[in-house]
């Protein structure tokens, strides 16, 4: 079996106020609004992230990102409204820190998610 893409999704109660949140958290406006409730951002050339109306599953996303540069996103993002939690290390050099959008999904930014090792 193969696969062409991946696409992430995060339920979240009402679309519009997602959209615009995830608009600040990705620096852009959503690429397609391909149906009500639904809009996406493709951001990489396999990779989406999608938000999708859905209350009752609002909230239990957890969607990771991958970063070249931890801090200067975490200063875009500061700059755009989006307080991140602390820096936390991994093993390897890896960091990472967690946001929040309005319904709780955690979308977490890493930085050197695999080692050269």
């Amino acid at each position: 079996m193969a696969f062409t893409h991946v696409l992430a999704v995060a339920p979240v109660m009402a679309v519009q106020p997602a959209v615009e949140w995830y608009e600040r958290l990705l620096g852009r406006p959503a690429d397609a609004r391909p149906m009500d409730g639904l809009a996406d951002w493709h951001i990489s050339p396999s990779g989406w992230l999608q938000v999708f109306e859905s209350p009752e599953q609002a909230g239990g996303a957890l969607v990771n990102l991958v970063v070249d540069d931890l801090d200067r996103a975490l200063s875009d993002l500061t700059d755009r409204g989006i307080t991140a939690g602390e820096i936390q290390p991994g093993s390897r050099g890896v960091r990472f820190s967690a946001v929040h959008d309005p319904d709780g999904n955690r979308v977490t930014l890493i930085e050197n998610p695999v080692s050269s090792d």
